[in-house]
């Protein structure tokens, strides 16, 4: 059975490597920052900063990082930024396996459950119009950072800010925004198949 759980300072050795000392998001530019006083401080008043996801084996399949807009200033200089002080922001996240973008959808969903019920007005996130027939290497993998638009349309995101292909995107949660119901039938069907135990092959007699 696959498995979340909260990415932490002691669940960060499980995350990718390359996010184990990264404070791109957490040091405004040009300045550095000791990442395990960050992380004191926004467990002390947040909690758990995002999340970890693994198969059954316990093998890694992806995590997401994300919390308070104020704990990641880097934010308030990028195009289509400020996000706004309401929200909580999904940063970054990142996939061990492009050819499986329902673990994206599955942290996505993680981190709209988690930030409601830490009771937070609405999750942002840096979007990107990707041209059409764009790969899901190019559209999942490559920029950790921004995430399709469409994928987060398909979630109810709506654009705040626009700065060339680059949006800032915006999900309400005290009062869902409709989805579209084709597209939402699409992702739920998604993450449920990829979910849904193999069944045994019939042995023959």
């Amino acid at each position: 059975m696959t498995r979340v759980t909260g990415l932490t300072g002691a669940t960060l050795v499980t995350a990718p490597a390359v996010c184990h000392d990264c404070v791109f998001w957490q040091a405004p530019r040009g300045r550095g920052l000791d990442k395990r006083r960050w992380i004191e401080k926004i467990e002390d008043g947040w909690g758990a900063w995002g999340t970890v996801y693994y198969d059954a084996d316990g093998r890694l399949l992806g995590s997401m990082q994300y919390g308070p807009a104020q704990f990641f200033p880097r934010a308030y200089g990028l195009p289509g930024g400020p996000p706004t002080g309401d929200a909580v922001l999904v940063t970054c996240a990142y996939l061990m396996d492009d050819s499986s973008p329902w673990v994206m959808q599955s942290l996505f969903l993680t981190a709209i459950g988690d930030a409601k019920e830490k009771g937070a007005s609405a999750l942002e996130a840096f979007s990107y119009r990707y041209p059409e027939g764009e790969s899901s290497y190019e559209r999942f993998r490559v920029h950790r950072t921004v995430f399709p638009h469409d994928f987060l349309a398909d979630f109810g995101f709506r654009t705040l800010r626009v700065a060339g292909r680059v949006e800032l995107s915006r999900l309400e949660l005290g009062g869902l925004q409709p989805v579209a119901e084709p597209a939402r039938e699409r992702m739920l069907r998604a993450v449920k198949e990829a979910l849904a135990p193999v069944p045994p092959v019939p042995q023959r007699p």
